[in-house]
């Protein structure tokens, strides 16, 4: 069979060109990755962890896992419309390898969307179980619960080989003549030939449960302020092996990958200046969350030492975000450059998504802080003292 050139498989240059300056549409792709990571990271290793927590934790343990079962519907949604801001510009910037790789894996790419409403639904139902205050799960939902976890690994799976496959296109010409029937894609297809797809994957799941154990903390101190003073001790001490675990993996996973697999492009602009500034502090950050958590272990967790652990996190996963953004844009550098685009501002789209984005994230704000307040204010009643609404 004669041989494809990868370049001939990127889609061509549109003829509309960027809605926006790419300045833009880059700030809003990782702006937007880092805030839909938060409750992504908690779906995406929290349903596991509370499933662990479920058949072998203690009983304050458990608690937390109820805790975290039954905000994950809320958890689910928040992440699911947040993703749709960097999935979006993804779309919009990369267009011309996004969606020829994920025509590449086109049913697993669109069997996400199947998965994510089996977890969804199941996720409600488990939650449902947990009612009235229930820290232990019963019967079939005990097998819903590990369904749960089991699907949000699988999605994350599909993801990680949809986006490094984005970048993987040497490997592109293969997979189609494997998989093309008479010239047309057949879209069976995984990137599974990359040698850096499962150090992505697992070093990205790694990460998430750092997430997952501040979330314990902020939870204690923010949102369970009904809950126990021995409950909140526990939050706080069970969150520091959660999150060296999870730092561990983040550490050996990203070697792995930086200095193992990457393509030479990418590792070289994280390693240069300025990419390695951020490079640095990505691998940094997670230890400065770790040292926080130590100060804090067998304390009950105050609102803001849970707020400031959180807010530190939030930083993490923006640092990761930009350095991922960076070895992503060398790596596709000699197949595409951004910067080529003609810019036609379209003012009215780009008016409205701004405005319905501060707006978005400014609902829930408002939702965490009624949460936040509604947690004060049992806590004060059951001191006998007026609580605040």
């Amino acid at each position: 069979m004669e041989t494809v050139n990868p370049q001939d498989l990127v889609a061509t240059l549109g003829s509309g060109g960027y809605p926006a300056a790419p300045w833009f549409l880059m700030l809003f792709k990782v702006l937007g990755f880092t805030l839909h990571a938060v409750p992504m990271n908690l779906w995406y290793a929290g349903v596991l962890l509370a499933m662990l927590l479920q058949a072998f934790g203690g009983e304050q343990a458990r608690r937390w896992s109820a805790r975290l079962l039954r905000q994950m519907p809320v958890i689910i949604a928040f992440g699911v419309n947040l993703g749709i801001v960097p999935l979006l510009f993804t779309q919009v910037t990369h267009y011309r390898v996004f969606y020829p790789a994920t025509i590449l894996i086109a049913w697993p790419w669109l069997s996400i969307i199947a998965l994510l409403i089996l977890a969804y639904y199941g996720a409600y139902w488990v939650a449902h179980g947990l009612r009235g205050g229930e820290t232990q799960l019963r019967g079939a939902r005990v097998l819903a619960g590990w369904l749960v976890a089991a699907l949000f690994i699988a999605i994350g799976f599909v993801f990680a080989n949809g986006f490094s496959l984005m970048t993987n296109l040497q490997d592109w010409p293969a997979i189609w003549q494997r998989t093309q029937v008479a010239g047309a894609v057949t879209g069976v297809a995984m990137n599974s030939g990359d040698p850096t797809l499962l150090p992505r994957f697992l070093m990205f799941f790694s990460l998430a449960f750092t997430t997952v154990a501040v979330h314990m903390v902020f939870d204690a101190g923010a949102l369970a302020r009904r809950e126990s003073e021995v409950y909140r001790q526990s939050a706080a001490r069970l969150a520091l092996p959660v999150h060296v675990a999870g730092l561990a993996g983040f550490a050996v996973f990203g070697s792995w990958y930086i200095f193992g697999v990457m393509p030479e492009t990418s590792r070289s602009a994280l390693l240069a200046f300025p990419g390695v500034i951020f490079a640095v502090s990505t691998a940094l950050a997670p230890g400065a969350v770790a040292v926080a958590l130590f100060t804090l272990r067998g304390r009950p967790v105050s609102f803001g030492a849970g707020v400031a652990v959180a807010a530190m996190q939030v930083l993490v996963l923006g640092l990761n975000a930009i350095s991922r953004q960076i070895a992503q844009s060398a790596e596709l550098a000699p197949h595409l450059d951004i910067t080529a685009e003609p810019v036609r501002w379209q003012w009215s789209p780009m008016v409205l998504f701004l405005v319905l984005f501060v707006a978005g994230l400014g609902v829930i704000a408002w939702l965490v802080r009624r949460a936040v307040l509604e947690s004060r204010a049992m806590e004060s009643q059951s001191n006998g003292s007026p609580g605040r609404g």
